[in-house]
């Protein structure tokens, strides 16, 4: 897996875990390591997959899906259409089961005669959390996350754990996917990634947004995290509940940000924006390239604007009649119109945007370059549906110059010649003045719109590393819980094990007395108390300090030399009340 556009901090903060682990000090170090050791670089790769999920984790996102998503959903269905669920990043499954078990019960409220197929997609990169997954066993912990009614209905108990029944495991098909990489699902219903793109990079957000409009059905839904968004793709989506991160899919049909798409290329994926042209046909087709000469050569000069009046094309030569206003980059068609066009054109434009009709501006002189142009201007907004609905269409025709009209003779009074002169000039120059101020307060919010857009962009940064965090310390309370758990049930099998050695022992009727390698008594069973004078606190005393009634002087020397010999030592010794005792010394 490539993790070169994961957030560079979620990396070196898992590094530098395994590094902890190891008591290494620098990465070089630790990458010499890894390069000698296959094991670590494997438990480093599962290190960054944080696998962390529930079932019905966040639960007002699920309230919210069950009651107004999912019957929108299933409303727009026939009864016998199928419905197409997709959960990339799906992890040990705990949420593709989730949206399973809100489908039976949606779809029993609002279409009891359902006959349609549900189809749960499931995928991961993770083998070993697709293969836990596809067991669907549980330990039994889930039960604080479902409700009793849930947990008797779509899980059975077995042996400790929770297995989800058949109803629900049908419903899924778990698969490993590279969600970078590896082609996307299509025509779905709903797709849920959440708590993904917390670890992805800036670059590889945006790339990922459009690749769910395209695997989405028109209306189809789409669920993040709490700390994720759509970023700047507002017009891929719109915000069905900004709280809960539910998104629902803007278009028709159309199929955005796929011509470019590549398997193996997400990550460098361009995306094709609603205001930006098709791109022209290879130039083998050869109607392709009869148009685009047709188009370069005889069509009018002409550029598309958004509502604001942003250019985002220019088809032709526009020279004679835009040019790059002074100062900041600005691609505002009025700031780069010359003059004599300003003015006009931006009356026009305002007129055809309130009016949603074409305006038309004949016989415009136009100063280029020190000589005059005369044009004729058409602003059209555009109305039909499709990628460029809401853009504005404006041509520029030049007109041919005509032969020149004899003004009439007659008296002119040059006081009134002067005075008109002097009152256009006054409106120049309080036009000039309007549209500066108006220019500066449109830079002055474009301004503001930009800091906030950054102080959004932090925010969002901070919140989805706080995020990752969270979940990061999750996963490690996940780890200590499984090493806690295994570590109790070691303790059972040794108190067990402790338990069944004593009872054999006593069982046995044996004296025997256990000593460490200094001779100091460890343990002893009830019949060792008949010839040794033992009490349970002469535990970690030497056997030296105990009175016995065994006639045995050597009995120290003896076991000394088992311990050095391993061999072991048999005698026959006698008690102060005379009876006869084999005593064996063992290793």
């Amino acid at each position: 897996a490539d993790f070169s556009l994961y957030k560079p901090n979620t990396i070196q903060r898992r590094i530098e875990r395994r590094m902890q682990i190891h008591e290494i000090t620098t990465f070089d170090d630790y990458a010499r390591f890894v390069g000698r050791n296959a094991p670590e670089l494997d438990l480093l790769y599962r290190e960054l997959l944080i696998g962390v999920t529930g079932f019905f984790r966040d639960p007002t996102t699920w309230d919210h899906l069950a009651e107004n998503i999912i019957p929108a959903i299933l409303e727009r269905r026939r009864v016998s259409r199928s419905l197409r669920i997709w959960v990339p990043a799906c992890s040990t499954g705990e949420e593709a089961y989730t949206l399973a078990m809100l489908l039976i019960e949606g779809m029993e409220r609002a279409h009891p005669r359902w006959t349609g197929a549900i189809q749960i997609f499931a995928t991961d990169l993770d083998p070993d959390a697709i293969e836990r997954a596809r067991r669907g066993l549980y330990p039994a912990g889930i039960a604080a996350d479902l409700t009793p009614e849930r947990l008797n209905r779509f899980l059975e108990p077995e042996d400790g754990f929770y297995r989800v029944n058949k109803q629900v495991r049908s419903l899924v098909v778990f698969a490993t996917q590279n969600l970078i990489s590896d082609p996307p699902f299509t025509k779905m219903d709903i797709i849920s990634c959440r708590n993904l793109m917390i670890y992805l990079g800036a670059e590889l957000q945006g790339a990922i947004i459009p690749l769910f409009h395209y695997a989405l059905n028109p209306g189809g839904a789409l669920i993040l995290g709490n700390a994720e968004s759509i970023g700047g793709h507002r017009e891929l989506f719109e915000a069905a509940s900004s709280r809960d991160r539910i998104y629902v899919r803007i278009g028709g049909d159309e199929r955005r940000g796929t011509r470019d798409w590549q398997p193996g290329t997400l990550g460098t994926m361009t995306t094709r924006r609603p205001d930006e042209p098709d791109p022209v046909e290879p130039a083998g087709n050869l109607r392709a390239l009869a148009d685009r000469i047709l188009l370069q050569r005889y069509s009018p000069a002409a550029v598309i604007t958004n509502g604001t009046g942003d250019i985002i094309y220019v088809n032709g030569r526009t020279g004679d009649y835009l040019e790059p206003a002074a100062g900041k980059a600005n691609w505002n068609i009025h700031a780069m119109a010359r003059d004599g066009l300003r003015s006009p054109l931006t009356a026009a434009f305002r007129k055809a945007v309130a009016a949603r009709a074409a305006v038309r501006l004949p016989g415009i002189e136009v100063l280029a370059a020190g000589r005059p142009l005369v044009i004729d201007v058409t602003v059209d907004p555009v109305s039909e549906p499709g990628p460029l609905a809401g853009s504005v269409l404006i041509l520029f025709s030049p007109v041919a110059p005509g032969p020149r009209r004899r003004r009439a003779p007659g008296p002119v009074d040059p006081k009134a010649v002067g005075a008109i002169e002097d009152e256009l000039a006054r409106t120049r120059d309080e036009l000039e003045t309007t549209r500066e101020e108006m220019q500066a307060s449109l830079e002055e919010l474009k301004s503001t719109n930009e800091e906030l857009q950054s102080t959004n962009e932090e925010l969002q940064s901070t919140n989805e590393e706080l995020t990752t965090s969270r979940e990061e310390l999750q996963s490690m309370n996940e780890e200590l819980q499984v090493v806690n758990a295994e570590l109790n049930a070691r303790l059972e099998d040794l108190v067990l094990a402790n338990s069944d050695m004593e009872n054999l022992i006593n069982s046995s009727e044996i004296a025997t007395v256990f000593l460490d390698g200094g001779l100091r008594i460890r343990r002893f069973t009830s019949s060792a108390v008949t010839l040794i004078s033992l009490i349970p606190t002469d535990v970690g005393r030497p056997l030296s300090d105990v009175t016995m009634d065994l006639e045995y002087p050597n009995l120290l020397e003896d076991a000394a030399q088992v311990l050095r010999t391993l061999v072991i030592v048999e005698r026959q010794v006698t008690s102060r009340t005379g009876r006869w005792y084999s005593a064996r010394i063992v290793p």
